[in-house]
Order: structure tokens, then sequence, then C-alpha cells
């Protein structure tokens, strides 16, 4: 059953309020219609309402009448055509692409179509491009390697097609380049052998064949000589049991003493004895 309009509690902690100031003036709105009719096919100063200063109302309000949304996307305030967007007609969001609010151009970066999004790939605002770096196709993405933001980079570099990714492999985010490191294939990896930051050198060092390891292991930080250990081949493990790092020591050690040693070969059995 509906809570009448003087019980209910208004949706939220702040009074009902006009997006422009001042009290709700049903008689100017025009929505007023709804007011007459009952729970979701109307609408409710402090709990749905089109014209409240509060975002959670207004998106009641759109939640009761979706079909309602397409009519909004040009309203003054920029939280109705935000909310507005979230259901309007796909079809229809083209025309906010330049919006003044990037609150509005972060919804339609959720759902503008894919073939129009690139649109929105020098937008002015860091969240609306890291949006949209989350949405391009894979191929559509080289346009945002050198975006000014290294958040949007690094997003660029965990889904740029493995053949354009060294091309990132220089970049002047450790953040970005740790992403490079994690997915480039040999030989391009090696790119990042000499890398000035030890995250990545490690990283490396993880994926690297064992066969060029030996190029890491007597570098300057003690995290990637370690890294080393985990997989290096027995010439270079014994070299490490002496590394100047305790860690590097012992893991060297303690891998070099789990290793098997040399098979015996069996004796051969006497001729004519059965050798069970």
């Amino acid at each position: 059953m509906n809570t009448p309009l003087a019980q209910r509690a208004p949706a939220g902690d702040i009074p009902p309020q006009h997006w422009q100031g001042g009290a709700i003036d049903c008689a100017a709105c025009a929505c007023a219609h709804l007011r007459a009719l009952p729970g979701e096919q109307g609408c409710e100063p402090g709990h749905a309402c089109l014209q409240d200063v509060y975002a959670r109302r207004i998106d009641r309000f759109f939640r009761w009448h979706p079909a309602l949304s397409d009519g909004q996307l040009g309203h003054p305030y920029f939280e109705v055509r935000a909310i507005a967007a979230r259901r309007a007609s796909v079809f229809r969001l083209r025309a906010l692409i330049d919006d003044p609010d990037e609150t509005v151009r972060l919804q339609i970066a959720l759902r503008l179509p894919l073939e129009q999004l690139p649109r929105l790939a020098r937008d002015p605002h860091r969240e609306v491009r890291i949006r949209v770096a989350q949405r391009l196709a894979p191929a559509a993405l080289a346009a945002l390697r050198d975006d000014p933001d290294y958040g949007v980079r690094e997003l660029v570099a965990l889904r740029l097609p493995l053949a354009l990714l060294p091309t990132m492999a220089r970049d002047a985010d450790r953040a970005v380049r740790l992403r490079v490191a994690q997915r480039l294939e040999m030989p391009a990896l090696l790119q990042l052998l000499d890398d000035p930051t030890p995250e990545v050198r490690r990283v490396v060092a993880e994926r690297l064949p064992v066969a060029l390891l030996p190029r890491l292991a007597h570098d300057p930080d003690w995290r990637v000589r370690w890294e080393v250990a985990q997989r290096a081949d027995p010439a270079t493990l014994a070299a490490l049991c002496d590394d100047e790092d305790p860690e590097v020591r012992r893991s060297a050690r303690e891998r070099r003493a789990a290793a098997p040693g040399p098979r015996t070969l069996p004796t051969a059995a006497p001729t004519g004895v059965a050798h069970g």
C-alpha cells in the first residue's frame, strides 16, 4: 500500500528543494499531471521528482517513468540530463557528446554506440576518457597511447593489440610500463631489460626465457636478482648462492639444494639372469 505523501519521509537526508533553489512548485512543472496518479504511475515531491536538486529523487522519477527520458535530454539541470541519459534511446545520445557538463558525458560514454565512441577520445575530462578506453575496440585504442593521463594509458596498455604494444615500452609512467611488461612477448620484452624501475625489471625476470636470465643476474636491485633465482639455470643459480643480499643467497641455496642430483644408471643385469 502506498504511504500518504504527508507520512512518507523524504528520500535522502536533505529536504525537498527545487534545483534552482527554493520550494518545488508542482503547478509550474510539465509533469504536474502525474501527481494525480497513484504510486509509481505518478510522482511525489520529496521522493520521486523531476525538479528536485537531489539526484536520488530524480533517478527514482526516471525509474518510474523511463519513457520520459528522451524528452529530458535537453533539461537545463545537468543532473536531470545525466540521469535521463541512463535510460534514453541510444539513438538520442549523440546530441550530448559536447554537453558542457562532464557528469553527462560520463553517462553517455557508457552507452554510446562503439562507432561513435571515438568522438569522446579527446574529451577534456580524464574520467570520460578512462571510460572510453574501457569500451573502445582494442584496435581503436592506438589513438589513446599518448593520452596525457597515465590512468588512460594504463588501460590502453592492458587492452592494446600485442602487435602495437611495443610502442608503449618507453612510456614515461612506471605503472604503464608495468602493464606493458606483463603482456609483452619475446623479443619485444627485451626492450624492458634496462628499464629504470626495479618493479618493471622484476616482471621481466618473471617472464624472460630461462636462457636469457643471466642478463638480469647482476641487476642492481636485489628483488630482480631474487626473481632470477626462482627460475635460473644451474650455472646462474650457483653464482647467486654468493649474492651480496641474504634473501637472494638464501633463495638460491634453497633451490639448489632442492634440485635433484645426477641419477645413477642401473647396473646391467648379468647375461642369462632375469632382470626383475
